[in-house]
């Protein structure tokens, strides 16, 4: 597999973790990166269907249920984290599924490369808050980034995005209400329960669910 070139990104939104990875994982990497795997710089080819675009899907066990429970949209789900990449690839293939593609790279770098209305929703749960103050210009939700998922969007299109760090819930709020074109829905959207927000809820920490829709 080739690697990403991110040379050209001033500033990343996440933070590239080093993780093992066994025998089965790579071996789904091996076998299945072909039939359902994007590089993140390459052309990508369009599909029939609305696309939804899931930002940072850890090991993507609630990826895979979203889109098991969605067939009429495309779910094109990007990551940099090698082992969860080669976990969704594995859980693709168990379950049949035909409406996803895995992504490896800088989302960012991904959506500037689509074109203007291409997506129908646009999906960060439990993105980094990169909570220390010096950090916070590494958000993923912030001003410049959401500009960019609205520019994406078609007309309708949703933004959604959920977190467990108050501070950042606050941000994400004022951030997304700023933008002009994005309207705050009161839709209740449900989603599979992450492990992460598992872990958040056990601990106490109360998780924040925002939907923003294009005007």
């Amino acid at each position: 597999m080739t690697t990403v070139d991110d040379q050209h990104v001033p500033i990343r939104t996440f933070h590239p973790r080093r993780g093992r990875i066994g025998v089965q994982s790579r071996e789904a990497l091996a076998r299945l990166w072909d039939r359902h795997g994007h590089l993140v710089g390459e052309p990508l080819a369009a599909g029939g269907q609305p696309l939804v675009l899931e930002i940072g899907f850890g090991m993507g066990d609630a990826t895979a249920e979203m889109a098991a429970a969605d067939p009429g949209r495309d779910y094109l789900a990007v990551e940099i984290h090698t082992p969860g990449i080669a976990r969704l690839l594995a859980l693709v293939e168990e379950r049949g599924l035909t409406n996803v593609t895995v992504a490896r790279g800088d989302a960012l770098e991904l959506l500037r490369g689509l074109p203007g209305g291409a997506l129908d929703a646009v999906h960060a749960f439990f993105p980094d808050p990169w909570p220390k103050a010096r950090h916070h210009k590494r958000r993923l939700v912030q001003p410049d980034h959401v500009a960019l998922f609205v520019d994406k969007l078609r007309r309708g299109g949703t933004i959604r995005v959920a977190t467990d760090h108050q501070g950042y819930a606050h941000a994400m709020r004022w951030t997304l209400a700023a933008e002009e074109r994005l309207r705050a829905s009161e839709e209740t959207m449900p989603r599979p329960m992450t492990k992460f927000e598992r872990r958040a809820r056990d601990a106490g920490r109360p998780v924040t669910d925002l939907v923003f829709v294009k005007r």
